[in-house]
Order: C-alpha cells, then structure tokens, then sequence
C-alpha cells in the first residue's frame, strides 16, 4: 500500500498541489507569528528619553491604588495630582528646581504630533543647538528636526511665532522650545519638575507626600510621555498577528479538508478498483492517511524554511507602518518552528480525516460507474455536524442577545463568531447548491441557445464539484462582510449616539491640550444669543464585585446648561437632578438604582460618595457618567456646546464665538460638521489586522479555487470532447466552461453573503437592546473587489486548462481515461 501510495503522489500531483501550497503558507505564517511573540516577549525596557541627563525627577501623584481583598487594584489618573507647593518649596533648597510642562502644538508645515516644552528643560535630554540661539521673547521658539530654519514666521495656534534656533531632533518626538513664562501661559499646570541635588535628600524632603515619586536612573522614564508605549504597541501587534494565526489555522483546515473531500469524489472509480482487487475498506483510509500525512510533512518543512525568510520581512514592515517599536527585531528561537511543524501535521488530519472515512467506504461497484452525476453529496455525518454547528451558533447569539449583548460588539466575539456559520454552511453548502444555482442561470436558461441550460445543469449536477469551488469564495465573502461590515456598522452606530445626543447649534473646541481659559469662558458667556455650556473631560473610578477597579469616562458640565444642549439617553431619572452631591451613571455600573449612593473615586484620585441622579442607557458602551465641575477637579474646560437663543441668527452667533476665541485660539464647528470630525473610526491596528486576514483569505481562496478548477477541469476531458463531437466549436465550448466557473463563484458569494449578512443583523440587534439604532453598514467595494478577484481567478484556472485540453482532437479525447 506504500508504494501505491508513492505512485499516486507522483502521478496526481495536481491533485496535492493546492493543499500543499495552502499548509506551506500557513505554517510559514504560524512560523512568523511565534517568532514575533518570542521576540516580543523578551522586549527591553525602555530607557529614560527626555530626562536621560537629569540627576533627579520628582512626579505628581498619577496613579489610583485601591487595596482589595486580591491585592492592590490601579488605574491611571485622568487628572495627576502636581507635587503639593509647599513640597516644592522645600526642594527649593536643596537646589535648582526646573518645572516641567508639556502641550500640544499645531503648527503650519510642521509635523502632526508636534509637542511644547520649557527651554529650560532642552538641556535634560540633552539637545544641542545646532543653529541658532535661545528663545528670549513671548513669541520665540527652538524647534527640533528640520522643518523650519532660523528667521521663519510660523502660525501655529498659539498665535505666529518666529522661529530663532533648531537643534537635532532625538527620535522620541517632535518639539518646539518656548520660553520658561510662554510656556507657563500656554500650559498653566506643571506635574513634574527636575531637581539638582542628591537623591537621598530629594527623598528625606518628599517623605510621606501623598502619591509623589522621585525618580532615578532607568526610572526616570515614567516621566516620559506614554512610558508603557511600547508594551502597548507589541500586545496590539501579537493580537492582530494571533487574530492573522486563529484565521490563517482555520482557513488551512477549510481549504485541505474541502480538496481532499472533492479529490476522493473525483477518484472513486480508483478506490473501486482497489476494492475489487482486494483492497479492504482499512487500506483505502491509511493510504489516503498517508498520503495527506507526507504532504503535510513536506508541506510543514518547506513552511518552516519559508518562516525563517518571512519573520525578519514582516517585523521590518511592522516596524515602517509603526505597528512596532523601532528597536524590534526577530531573536534566535527554536520553539515556534517546533509548534508551526507539527501544528501543519495536525492540520492535514484535520483536514483529511473526513474524506479517508469517506474513502473508506468505497464500494467495488463503484469501478463500473461511467456516469458523474453525484447521487449523494450530503452524507449524514456532514448534515449533523452542519446543522449542528449552524444550530449552536444561532443558539449562542440568541443567549448572547437575551443575557449580555454588549458582549457581541466586543472585537473577540465579532472576530470569532463568523466561523462557526462559516462552517456550518460551508457543510450544508451542498444542499443550498443546487437551488442557488437554478436560481442564478434561470434567466440565461431561457435564452435562446443551449448554452445557459447546460450551464445550470452541470452546476446543479456536478454539486460537490460546484460545493468544493464555491466553499473558499464563501469563506473570503463571509469574512470580509462580517469583519469589516461589523466595524463599519460599530462606528455609525457610535455616530449615530453623537448626533441624537447633540442638541448643540454649534461646538467650540480648543487648539491645546490646556483647555479654555476663563477669560475666554467670559467672551463666549457675552456673546449676544448664544447659550453656552462649558464641559471638561474626566473620569470616575469604582469597585465592583470588591475586586475590579473600573474606569468609567466622565463628562462634568452643569447641570442647566447640560440639560439645554445635550439629549442624554436616559433610562431612568431626569438630568435637572444632577449637583454636586450626584452623579448620572449608565447600566453598565453594577449599582445604578436612582437615589442609591456610590463610593467613587474622582478623577484626581479624591475618594466621596455620590447619590444616583438618573441612570443612562448602555448603547455602545461610551456612554460614561456625568458630574458637576465640582467633581471634576483640575479638569480643563476642553469643549463649549452653545445653542442658539430664540431668535438669534446663526451666522451673527458663529461670527461672535470665532472673535471670542481668536485669542486664545479655538475652532468653531456647527452640529454637522462637528460630527463629521469627531466621527470615529477604527483602531489602525485593528483596521490593519482585518485586511491583513483577508488578504489571508483572499490568498488561500485563490490556491484554492486554482487547484479545485484545474483538478474538476481536467477530470471533465471527457465531457468537453463529447460537446465538441456534438457540434460545439472550440470557442463555445471554452465560454461554457467559463460561464460556470462565475456561475459557481457566484453560488459561493451569495453564500458568503447570507453568512456575513446573518452575523450583521445579530450585532444590529445587540445595538437595539443597547437602544442605539442605527444602518447596518454593508463594505460595497470590498465585496465586490473580493468578488471580482475570485471570478477572475476561477474563469483563468477553468479556461486555460480546458484550452490546453481541446487542442487535442475530440476523438482522441473521448477515449481518455482516467
């Protein structure tokens, strides 16, 4: 049986070729993931940036701990705390103390993330001047890289500033250098500040102060900006690689299963004819084993090579799309080739384990049949795990629906909840085959000419042949509309929140990160017809089930001016309740009785008790809290929402907000446009990973449909001889061929199309339950690029083929033999 099993991997190679080009991928990919996650896992610390010549730096407070019966529970400060005055003046005098600030800049020409510092802190870095000197006045700066020379005027919204000094720019960020006072106006608070004296004594003085750090040596980098960027950045990269892995596994497994399947349909005269010279039913199933498993070997080894080249190319490109710190690279690790290989083996018996079974049960009778009519595509073992994975997934989504369904606009259930109907229909997919395919050529079969009759008879007859080529175009289809209609119809929903919650006229935000001033405050409360309400961005914090500190988002504004301009989507309670002495919470919170109290923590860390003003619907999960500003300490005022007075004119109202705020600097949007900018979008990572799976698919579809076309396009020589004896010229022939080939691409598409269309309505309705209704958002363009792809493949795979074929004579063909 060995040697058969040799013979018939020499002679059917073209049988073989697809899977193994299909695990050679995925293996590789498996390879490339590992060695990422080795990598990243012994990561470097990163070392102190801005501070790095700095002999002591001493922090506010930043950090929320909240001790549990499990242990300290943290979370980040929305508002740090400054280091207490009077602990400043006592480092006073143990020498020079330098306060630190940083701020947002916009500038014309400059880079995007341009950030504001004192000079004073320049030389902590260090950076040096490499062109000219010092700010001295109000509207002078030193700018790092270069975008700008010495003697440049540059808008920035700030106000005009020119620009007398450059110095080499160091990597981390981009800066622009004011003065010590410039920079205290444009900045007001200072959170951390830089001491020259002795760590020991910095200590001595700090003492017991509440929550303040002094920082030495490598953690002097807590004083950075985003210090755990990195970490951040490699956890995104190993789950959108991990969701790349889950898919890239499952595809392997859908394209090995689905041509072992159609090979041992095409070769059932073979097994009969081995049954009848004696072959046992034990025999078929370990050759056909054997088979898939030396494939799988060479396969998985060729994976592993292919890896080895693939890992350094793909951190490099992590690294160029900043999906990766720049310091990443892949290390010298063992242990991902080890768990690609045999995960590639495991993934051939997967993949072939049906099929031997099915092999097995060859009759000897089946050596006599001449005819390809498939007399049972569906066996009983494909109808029970079909629907029984088509009725778990229904099931599931319902319970999800009835208990929590907040959990489906989650990214790991939105990303692995398509598989189960992708599955499921890919197993009934032969039962759905044949009236799909009548329906798509019942037009063409009414047309004058044979041609559209034998194209939908063929489709409907030859089912697990139309079932095999339409399976990887379901898959592509299912995942495109499910992974990007879900974040699509996601962020119109979160759109769809932003308009029904503003009743705004107009929104005025500012240009820094400082917020309005209340000079600027008074000039918008002036202006004639305009009705204002200030707003600042916060947080509050509680603990739920005694264990988990949770972050909620907080919005404080008082309660008047809120009512006026905003349309909360409350459940319960009235937003005139809110005062000082209350809060506005949403269901999510574990207590959201109206009238209950809470014990929060504010967003500076001050712990108080707050009674329940009204209580918000879930929607899409920002919906937050609201509090008074009184409960949102040190929390600057980041967006005004005015609305027109009676009677007032719009163009007169806007004309007044611009000149209040051209100043200080400030943008004035009306409800529209507003929107618009703040429309959210996807996470770049997020919207990377998705592509980088359908590119995934996409390529697994195409090795797919080209083996599965070539493999049913040369087992169809006879056929197509017996068309041309009947009259056919070559041309006709080759169109027929081709017609099928889109009609089955078709078959698969709006197969994939139910399937993405079935997992959108269920995260449609989840937004219901979350009372936010909104369009479901169907990607067009994507589906029909996919599509299109698939077609052109599956036509090129099914006409070159069949020419090569019919160039022979017809007679001569008719007598071919498998």
């Amino acid at each position: 049986m060995l040697s058969t099993t040799l013979r018939t991997l020499r002679t059917r190679w073209v049988t073989f070729v697809g899977s193994f080009v299909a695990l050679s991928l995925g293996v590789a990919l498996i390879a490339v993931m590992g060695l990422a996650l080795a990598s990243s896992l012994d990561a470097p610390d990163r070392g102190p940036e801005r501070f790095a010549a700095a002999a002591v730096v001493v922090k506010g407070q930043d950090t929320l701990e909240v001790p549990t019966s499990i242990g300290d529970r943290a979370q980040k400060l929305a508002q740090p705390r400054a280091v207490p005055p009077d602990t400043v003046a006592k480092l006073r005098g143990l020498g020079a103390v330098v306060e630190d600030r940083s701020f947002a800049v916009r500038a014309e020409g400059g880079p995007d993330d341009l950030v504001g510092h004192p000079w004073s802190t320049a030389a902590f870095a260090p950076y040096h001047l490499d062109a000219g000197r010092a700010p001295e006045a109000a509207d002078e700066v030193v700018v790092s890289g270069d975008w700008a020379r010495p003697g440049t005027g540059v808008r920035t919204d700030g106000g005009t500033v020119r620009v007398v000094g450059t110095v080499s720019g160091l990597g981390f960020e981009n800066a622009v250098f004011y003065t010590d006072t410039r920079a205290a106006e444009l900045s007001p608070r200072s959170l951390q500040l830089v001491v020259d004296a002795d760590a020991a004594a910095v200590r001595d003085v700090v003492g017991d102060s509440a929550g303040v750090q002094v920082l030495t040596g490598d953690a002097r980098r807590y004083a950075d900006a985003d210090p755990d960027r990195d970490s951040e950045a490699l956890t995104a990269m190993n789950a959108m690689f991990g969701t790349a892995g889950g898919v890239t596994g499952f595809v392997s497994v859908f394209v090995v299963a689905s041509t072992f399947a159609f090979a041992v349909a095409q070769r059932r005269r073979e097994f009969g004819l081995l049954r009848t010279a004696g072959a046992t039913p034990g025999q078929i199933r370990r050759m056909v084993v054997h088979e898939a498993l030396a494939v799988g070997v060479l396969a998985s080894a060729a994976g592993c090579v292919l890896g080895s080249y693939g890992a350094p190319e793909l951190a490099e490109w992590a690294v160029d799309e900043s999906l990766a710190p720049h310091w990443f690279t892949i290390g010298d690790y063992t242990w991902p080739y080890h768990v690609a290989f045999w995960t590639g083996l495991f993934v051939t018996l997967c993949g072939v384990l049906a099929a031997a079974g099915r092999a097995g049960r060859t009759g000897p009778a089946e050596a006599l049949r001449e005819a390809s009519v498939d007399t049972r595509p569906m066996t009983w073992g494909r109808r029970l795990f079909g629907s029984a994975l088509l009725i778990t997934a229904v099931v599931t989504l319902a319970l999800a629906l009835a208990t929590n369904p907040g959990d489906l606009l989650h990214r790991k259930t939105y990303v692995s909840r398509p598989m189960l109907l992708i599955t499921a229909a890919a197993l009934l997919a032969p039962v759905l085959v044949r009236p799909l395919a009548r329906l798509i050529a019942w037009l063409p079969a009414r047309l004058p000419g044979a041609g559209g009759m034998l194209v939908r008879e063929n489709a409907a007859t030859g089912v697990r042949r139309t079932a095999a080529v339409a399976a990887p175009v379901l898959v592509t289809v299912a995942l495109a509309g499910s992974l990007l209609g879900a974040t699509a119809t996601l962020d119109e929903a979160k759109a769809t929140e932003v308009r029904e919650r503003t009743a705004a006229d107009f929104v005025v935000t500012p240009a820094g990160d400082a917020g309005f001033d209340e000079a600027t405050l008074r000039r918008l409360r002036a202006v004639s017809g305009a009705e204002v309400s200030p707003s600042s961005s916060s947080a509050v914090y509680v603990l739920e089930d005694g264990v988990a500190l949770i972050k909620s988002d907080a919005r404080a504004a008082e309660p008047e001016p809120l009512a006026a301009t905003a349309r909360l989507p409350l459940a319960a309670g009235k937003v005139g309740d809110l005062d000082d002495d209350s809060i506005i919470v949403n269901e999510e919170w574990e207590r959201h009785t109206v009238g209950e109290r809470v014990d929060v923590w504010l967003g500076d860390g001050t712990r108080t008790s707050l009674k329940i003003a009204a209580v918000m619907t879930v929607g899409t999960g920002n919906n937050g809290v609201y509090v008074t500003p009184r409960n949102a300490p040190a929390a600057p005022v980041d967006r005004v929402d005015v609305r027109l007075a009676h009677g007032a004119g719009a163009s007169t109202v806007a004309a007044g907000l611009r000149q209040a705020v051209r100043a200080s600097g400030g943008e004035v949007l009306d409800r529209q446009a507003w929107v618009r900018a703040t429309y959210p979008e996807t996470n770049r990572t997020t919207r990377t990973g998705f592509f980088l799976v359908l590119g995934i698919a996409l390529l697994y579809t195409g090795i797919s449909l080209a083996n599965t076309m070539v493999m049913a396009t040369s087992d169809r020589v006879r056929e197509l001889a017996v068309l041309r004896l009947a009259g056919a010229t070559r041309w006709q022939v080759l169109r027929l061929v081709g017609a099928e080939a889109l009609m089955v691409v078709m078959v698969g598409g709006l197969l994939g199309a139910l399937v993405a269309g079935l997992n959108l309505v269920g995260m449609w309705s989840a937004l219901g339950l979350l009372s936010v209704w909104t369009s479901i958002e169907i990607p067009w363009g994507t589906l029909a690029a996919a599509l299109g792809a698939c077609a052109v493949l599956a036509v090129v795979s099914a006409v070159a083929p069949a020419g090569l074929a019919l160039r022979r004579r017809a007679v001569e063909l008719a007598g071919t033999r498998e």
